[in-house]
């Protein structure tokens, strides 16, 4: 249920949007093209399998295990926002 200024519905198509925005940032994320040999960050050889497995990869696994761990530590924006925010 929608209230104040907000049309029927809305509270549907902004959880949609949320949605949608973190499916295309994911998206953009992946990697694209031809596998590389070595590790963009410490030169180590990629494994045969892992590049197989991941079409475009660019980091050894212990790298990308570093930097997945940097971007969880990334919040994302919350639209609706928290009640105790909206009663302030």
């Amino acid at each position: 249920m929608a209230g104040g200024w907000a049309k029927d519905g809305a509270e549907q198509e902004q959880i949609e949007r949320t949605l949608d925005d973190a499916v295309e940032r994911a998206r953009s994320q992946l990697p694209r093209g031809e596998s590389r040999r070595h590790c963009e960050e410490c030169d180590a050889e990629i494994p045969e399998a892992r590049r197989l497995a991941v079409p475009g990869v660019r980091l050894c696994i212990n790298c990308q295990n570093e930097q997945d761990k940097k971007q969880s530590n990334v919040s994302v924006y919350n639209r609706r926002g928290s009640k105790d925010s909206q009663l302030r």
